[in-house]
């Protein structure tokens, strides 16, 4: 499912009002873009549980912040806030909880309001070139009938 939400041609938000723990994140980290309230947490628990993190869970989490945060990330279970992660780019945007729908709704439609192929083929080439695949006509990553 994971796979099939990063690959999706349309660009995905999540809208974070609560927690997001485990597949939550992992969910979180599957969308495009992440805007959060300042109450949010978020954490992977699985360790703590006896139990690894997915394989696609810790591609995603290790994709965004590298090895090295990653494994710490996975390895102590710490909870973090969402102000934590916006430096670490986990999060795009932090707003306050009755900004959070009209801070998404302005987003997508902003997007919306963009050519639909360099939409798609701009994330198409982001999410090549993150997995280590060659890019050399960016234009022909995704064709649209």
């Amino acid at each position: 499912m994971l796979h099939e939400l990063v690959h999706l041609e349309q660009v995905t938000i999540a809208a974070i009002n609560g927690y997001a723990i485990g597949g939550g994140w992992s969910l979180a980290l599957g969308c495009d873009l992440r805007i959060a309230v300042p109450e949010a947490e978020f954490w992977f628990p699985e360790v703590d549980l006896g139990v690894p993190l997915s394989p696609q869970s810790t591609a995603l989490l290790a994709a965004h912040v590298g090895p090295s945060l990653a494994k710490e990330i996975i390895l102590t279970c710490r909870r973090f806030t969402a102000a934590e992660l916006l430096p670490l780019g986990l999060v795009n945007r932090v707003v306050k909880k009755e900004e959070l729908w009209p801070c998404v709704w302005a987003l997508a439609q902003s997007l919306a309001d963009k050519n639909p192929n360099a939409v798609m083929v701009s994330k198409a080439t982001v999410n090549a070139l993150v997995s280590g695949q060659a890019v050399l006509r960016p234009d022909l990553i995704l064709t649209r009938e």
